[in-house]
């Protein structure tokens, strides 16, 4: 069904991840992913994090970013990261209650990217070597939640 005119100007925006702590989440994104944090949101009892993909000399802001798609918002309750009863977040894809699944990276190179993130000592769930879907990854950031690897088609023209 084409778009009709109420919804030509709808973007999917964002997804949110609930993360225990900030800092190691942070780390991962940026670090592993080369995420760019565009925004940070404090509240009382809670921080918002926003991370994107910038391309070139691309810069996204707290202005820029309510504009953009594929944007990575991680919630922090605080407290969360000294509470050592906390029992972390479901990821979605264990019982009960199996729902959310994942988020996905696109990769020039399935197999170059997993190398390094072994470097890296990021914890896998399943390795391109790994069942019969060879030319994708899952891998786990640090609140078990998975992200898959897969490698990007760039159609002509883009």
């Amino acid at each position: 069904m084409p778009r009709t005119a109420e919804t030509a100007s709808f973007k999917f925006n964002h997804t949110m991840l609930r993360v225990r702590d900030p800092q190691v989440s942070l780390k991962f994104y940026t670090e592993v992913l080369g995420m760019d944090l565009a925004e940070k949101q404090v509240h009382e009892t809670f921080t918002l994090y926003f991370l994107v993909y910038n391309y070139g000399n691309e810069v996204t802001d707290s202005v820029t970013r309510k504009g953009r798609e594929g944007v990575l918002e991680l919630t922090h309750n605080h407290g969360t990261e000294n509470d050592t009863n906390f029992a972390g977040y479901a990821n979605g894809n264990s019982d009960p209650g199996r729902g959310f699944g994942h988020i996905a990276i696109v990769v020039d190179d399935v197999e170059k990217a997993c190398e390094r993130f072994e470097r890296l000592g990021v914890k896998f769930q399943k390795r391109p070597s790994d069942g019969k879907m060879k030319d994708i990854a899952f891998i786990l950031d640090p609140d078990g939640y998975w992200i898959e690897v897969v490698k990007g088609y760039y159609p002509s023209g883009f």
